[in-house]
């Protein structure tokens, strides 16, 4: 009698033949088993899996479950599924339709109200309905039914710390000073008065909450380095004049191309006073030798 874990083993035709009795034709070629539960140290349960074929389930796997009893010398199929293997296309993790808007989702004309319940707001001041005392309170800000939580102020005050106007940030890190010490600084009223407020300077982060530790180039207390010329080069003139003395290059022979060889049947190009300098000595020693030539007398 086999062992029950070769019996689970061998169960590779069964599963199969248990898929097509489904009327599942897509089933590829065999994956490979996977031991389940164990009784004693026993496996009593193996997922067989099979490569799925069916059109857009590119890496799926149907998965079919058989089961032996102790002492039983046969197997039953306990259930079967289509599931996603380590490489298949999978659908992204399901986010509720309350989470899906993202910070720089809202645009102009889109309407966004907050949560039942918004832990980020608490209720604010209540209408007496006296004119004299509502005056007052909306002096005072306190006309808002609802006005930021403790939790709101907190996640607030996180996000602006640790983003782009923050203490971290590359320009902060650069700055030779800080923002609660900038004339262009505004700070906040309220519980978040120490430590935000918003930069009016239009030549930096004009009209944003910043850190009163972030810092720029821009502070107000900033001064110029003093010295003639750009203080990481020094001064170039553009307008000077540099004399250079520079040998003058030796005549190049006359190129070889330019001659041309006996045989060429073309005349070599002569200079006109050459030739004609050459024509007459030539004249003069042809009369020469005719007259040595005459005999005398003659």
């Amino acid at each position: 009698m086999p062992t029950r874990r070769n019996l689970l083993a061998d169960a590779v035709d069964f599963a199969r033949e248990s898929l097509l009795a489904l009327r599942e034709t897509a089933v590829g070629e065999y994956l490979g088993l996977t031991y389940e539960d164990e009784v004693d140290g026993v496996a009593v349960a193996a997922t067989h899996r099979f490569a799925a074929t069916l059109p857009g389930y590119r890496g799926w796997q149907w998965a079919v479950v058989v089961a032996a009893a102790p002492d039983s010398d046969r197997v039953t199929v306990s259930e079967s599924a289509l599931l996603p293997g380590p490489e298949a296309l999978t659908a992204p993790e399901w986010v509720p339709w309350e989470r899906r808007v993202r910070p720089g989702d809202l645009a102009p004309g889109d309407l966004l109200a907050p949560t039942d319940h918004d832990d980020r707001l608490e209720p604010g001041y209540v209408a007496t309905g006296d004119p004299e005392v509502d005056d007052v309170a909306d002096e005072l800000g306190l006309g808002r039914s609802q006005v930021l939580s403790r939790e709101g102020r907190t996640a607030a005050a996180q996000r602006w710390y640790e983003g782009d106007y923050g203490p971290a940030s590359d320009m902060a890190r650069a700055a030779a000073s800080t923002c609660g010490l900038c004339g262009f600084y505004l700070p906040l009223a309220g519980a978040l008065h120490a430590g935000f407020g918003v930069c009016g300077n239009e030549y930096s982060a004009d009209g944003r909450v910043v850190s009163a530790e972030y810092g720029c180039g821009a502070h107000s207390d900033t001064t110029l380095p003093t010295g003639a010329g750009s203080p990481a080069y020094a001064a170039y003139d553009d307008a000077a004049v540099e004399v250079v003395d520079v040998a003058r290059p030796a005549e190049a022979p006359a190129p070889l191309d330019d001659k041309l060889t006996a045989g060429d049947g073309e005349a070599e190009p002569v200079d006109a006073e050459q030739s004609g300098t050459e024509q007459q000595a030539s004249a003069d020693d042809t009369a020469e030798r005719d007259g040595a030539e005459t005999p005398e007398g003659e």
